[in-house]
């Protein structure tokens, strides 16, 4: 702390003048002893002053008996996987609790670049919460993506210093890593001391031990708790994942509880989680929730959701009540359910009624999806092996299955029995690559979705069960400049929009909501396995850094550690 600031708070902490705000009659979450302690919490200027039954405060606020909590930590999450701009985002969750975000913003980078990451910080600076970035590692993603721009070591370095850059993003191009890609390693070099994250699912044993030694210190893809248990052993710090497609709490905190081991090296985020989830669930606060269902120790819980996560990024100043402490902090009435009455950011009561303020979107982020027009013939699918490599998607996971089938010969496959077609449209520059495949699982029946969130690349993605809709969905997609569309029957359905690079809307979220819940409801009743989140899912299918088989405007590629590569 600061002599200044000390000088200014010392005379509150030692009980010479009245603190601003005393929390009276609550019992407190200290997350370093695992107690619950009957007492008093003060605040003054936003910060901490300390916990006891005899501070006095100019404003004194009796809780009654209830709990009263560390704000919560989102250790890994994209803002523009939410849609909505990210200043709604960030209070919407604020209001459940999550009073810390750090943000990955490698989805607008793909994008626009540099522009993209400015546009984040720019929306977040006034929220209400603590924002944090850490800067995109991998974009494009991997040498074969086709995305919208480039971003290296030396485009880094006016974000260097920046005090709400707290390191570098998830290196998703582990083999970059493991072969000692010296462009990599320079990347690496500007964080040798702060926070580098991963993104490492199913690495091999000699290839995590690699990839750890080389620097990165956290990682959010563990889908299982064996493999969980591999990285933390490592000391990679695991945050584990619960958003609106990964659901990763279930498997790894139940082998928690089995096996009893320590959890200091674990937190939750939620990686990419939309706006109509959090409203309905809640947003960190239901990774406590969840965890404690599954048998997991309350206390346990909430540090993985607070203290955790703020060591493993040198926030010395959040996740705990304790002197010195910035005062953000959820107050709820009980440790097994977790309903939340209040939260305050630095000392400050959020109002879950407030107006949320977004400021402007600068008009060059707003066009961008570039393509011609396309036609039904453009998703024209040769088969001319008897071997078809068929991705098989799996029911509340990211990952995919290479499902190998026989098909007829034929000039153009026709989707069947479950079979669709699935294809990546490059929509940055109007390059023509249009990439097809076969997918089993998804199960659309009449129609086809597209949408423009495609991670990382975020080029248009498509699945359908005829080529004629598959077309009027790609040319909707582009005549909205973004989004997502449901087409039924030779006939636009609905359309949200997402004119900000083709990744998030202008408008508010209850509007958003409303009609994404429309748009959702079509497509269940469409066929849609309701094992998947219809447009999510969807989105993580062109995504080249996630096994086993994805769809690019190049063609079919396979993700394997023995090699990957398209699939002729």
């Amino acid at each position: 702390m600061k002599y200044e600031t000390y000088k200014k708070l010392a005379g509150a902490t030692l009980g010479k003048v009245k603190a601003d705000l005393v929390f009276k009659n609550c019992k407190v979450v200290d997350v370093f002893t695992g107690e619950i302690v009957e007492s008093a919490i003060a605040v003054k200027d936003g910060i901490i002053l300390g916990v006891s039954k005899s501070y006095r405060g100019k404003k004194e606020i009796d809780l009654k008996g209830a709990y009263i909590a560390p704000g919560f930590i989102d250790a890994h999450l994209h803002l523009e996987s939410t849609m909505v701009a990210p200043a709604e985002l960030v209070a919407t969750a604020a209001a459940s609790g999550t009073t810390t975000f750090i943000v990955d913003p490698h989805e607008a980078c793909n994008v626009s670049g540099a522009d993209g990451i400015n546009y984040i910080l720019n929306q977040t600076e006034k929220s209400p919460a603590n924002v944090f970035v850490m800067l995109p590692s991998c974009v494009p993603a991997t040498n074969i993506d086709d995305n919208g721009c480039m971003f290296a070591a030396n485009d880094m370095y006016p974000f260097i210093g920046n005090p709400r850059i707290l390191g570098l993003g998830e290196v998703m191009d582990d083999d970059a890593v493991i072969n000692g890609d010296p462009r990599m390693f320079a990347k690496f070099a500007l964080f040798d001391h702060l926070v580098i994250d991963g993104h490492a699912p199913f690495l091999p044993n000699r290839m995590l031990s690699a990839y750890k030694m080389a620097g990165v210190d956290t990682d959010h893809e563990a889908s299982s708790f064996e493999y969980a248990l591999e990285e933390v052993r490592r000391g990679i710090h695991v945050h584990i994942r619960e958003g609106s497609a990964a659901h990763n709490v279930d498997d790894i905190v139940s082998g928690i509880v089995r096996t009893g081991i320590d959890t200091e090296h674990f937190s939750f985020c939620t990686d990419d989680k939309h706006i109509e989830d959090i409203l309905r669930d809640g947003h960190i606060v239901y990774n406590i929730r969840r965890s404690v269902e599954l048998g997991l120790d309350p206390f346990k819980a909430i540090k993985m959701a607070t203290i955790n996560s703020a060591k493993c990024y040198g926030l010395k100043h959040l996740g705990a009540i304790s002197p010195g402490y910035q005062a953000d902090l959820v107050i709820f009435d009980n440790m097994k359910d977790f309903n939340i009455i209040d939260v305050y950011f630095k000392g400050k009561r959020i109002d879950r009624n407030a107006e949320i303020k977004v400021r402007k979107c600068p008009s060059s982020l707003k066009h961008t999806v570039n393509i011609g027009k396309v036609g039904p013939e453009d998703f024209a699918l040769p088969i001319r092996s008897s071997v078809t490599h068929v991705i098989g998607m799996e029911p509340k996971q990211i990952v995919t299955n290479d499902i190998i089938e026989h098909f007829h010969k034929t000039d153009n496959f026709v989707p069947h029995d479950g079979y669709l077609k699935i294809a990546a449209v490059e929509r940055h520059k109007n390059s023509g690559k249009i990439g097809v495949a076969v997918t089993k699982g998804y199960g659309i029946r009449g129609g086809a979705i597209a949408s423009s969130v495609s991670h990382d690349s975020h080029n248009i993605i498509v699945i359908g069960d005829n080529d004629e809709d598959i077309a009027i969905a790609v040319n909707e997609i582009a005549r909205v400049q973004g989004g997502y569309t449901v087409v039924e029957n030779g006939k636009v359905f609905e359309t949200l929009p997402l004119p900000i690079m083709g990744l998030m809307t202008d408008v508010h979220f209850k509007e958003v909501n409303e009609k994404l819940k429309v748009m959702k409801d079509k497509a269940y009743e469409m066929g849609v396995s309701d094992h998947f989140d219809p447009f999510i899912t969807l989105s993580f299918m062109a995504l080249t850094v996630i096994p086993e088989l994805r769809v690019t405007p190049r063609g079919l590629y396979r993700i394997s550690h023995s090699g990957a590569g398209f699939i002729k």
